[in-house]
Order: structure tokens, then C-alpha cells, then sequence
């Protein structure tokens, strides 16, 4: 659950501002979930990966109702994949670009009507499940955190976005 590559540059700039937030700011010690957070940040700096789930005829998937339906409709363990996908979609979106949730939920969008930290929760949840079925008691443990702390979580990875804007606006960066 880790990132494929942590010795890249963006992997350690993020794991670098996750950890001071967590840690330094928020009081929260807990190093599985920092690292988590951290992976998906650098995943998710590529569209693809956010927009990995794919229809039937290879489009992918913007909608969240899209993707629910989607892995409802996949078995073992591409189904724990595109629940897991879910969560870290609406958390990454909840988190660190909130201001595109109202773009995300127009009137004319299948999403409309959701409730994106309710069905975030319930994404990490179900995936927690999937994964105790599958004997991965560690990843199930961590999916678990990751529904419980979805608040948490999406507040962090906000002040992880100020803080990343406030280097650059010091000139000490420049990120996307």
C-alpha cells in the first residue's frame, strides 16, 4: 500500500509536509497512515492514476457513482481495489482541492446528490471488509483508519496543500 517509488523527489517533498502536518501539527503519530497519505499524493500527481478505473470500453471513470457501480460489479479483489479507489478519490479531492467538489456535483452530474465524506467512509469500509476476507489483516486495519479519520484525514491533506503553496510562495518550490 506503500508508493511504488519513495526515493523520487515528490515522494520526499510530500512525505517531508505529511509528516510535519501529522506529526507536528496535528498531534497525529501515526506513521502507516502518514505514509499512506504520502503515497497517495504522489500517485495521484498523474490523471491517469486519479482516473484509473475504467468503464467496460476503457473510459475511464469520472463520476463517483460511475466508479461505485463499477466495483460492485468486479469480484475479490479488483472489487476491494475500486472501493479502496473511491475512497482515495474523495479523499484526495475532499482534502487538497475541496474547491472542485461544487464542480464535481453541478445539477447535471450523476453525483449530484451525494454526500462525498459519507460515501468516501463507506468506500475505505467496504475495501477494510474486502480485505479481512482476504487474510490482509494490516491493510484491512488501515482501510478501517482511513474510514474512521476520513475528517481527519481531509483536513490534513489541506493544510498539506498550504503548506506546499506557502514554500512555493516563498520560492522554495515549484509544484503542478
Amino acid at each position: 500500500m506503500h508508493a511504488e517509488n519513495d526515493s523520487t523527489p515528490m515522494h520526499r517533498f510530500f512525505a517531508g509536509i505529511t509528516e510535519q502536518t501529522f506529526q507536528g501539527q496535528l498531534g497525529v503519530p501515526d506513521t502507516d497512515l502518514i505514509d499512506y497519505l504520502t503515497g497517495l499524493l504522489t500517485r495521484f500527481i498523474r490523471s491517469d492514476m486519479v482516473f484509473k478505473v475504467r468503464s467496460l470500453t476503457g473510459r475511464p471513470l469520472t463520476e463517483v457513482v460511475d466508479m461505485m457501480i463499477e466495483a460492485e460489479a468486479r469480484i475479490g479483489q479488483a472489487k476491494r481495489a475500486v472501493h479502496q479507489h473511491v475512497g482515495d478519490f474523495l479523499l484526495f479531492w475532499s482534502g487538497v482541492y475541496p474547491e472542485s467538489l461544487e464542480r464535481m456535483q453541478k445539477a447535471d452530474k450523476k453525483d449530484h446528490l451525494l454526500n462525498y465524506w459519507s460515501v468516501g467512509k463507506q468506500a475505505y469500509s467496504k475495501a477494510s471488509e474486502l480485505s479481512a476476507e482476504e487474510h490482509s489483516d494490516d491493510e484491512a486495519e488501515l482501510l478501517s483508519k482511513l474510514s474512521h479519520e476520513f475528517e481527519l484525514c481531509a483536513y490534513g491533506l489541506g493544510e498539506v496543500r498550504r503548506e506546499w503553496e506557502r514554500r512555493d510562495e516563498r520560492g522554495q518550490i515549484i509544484l503542478m
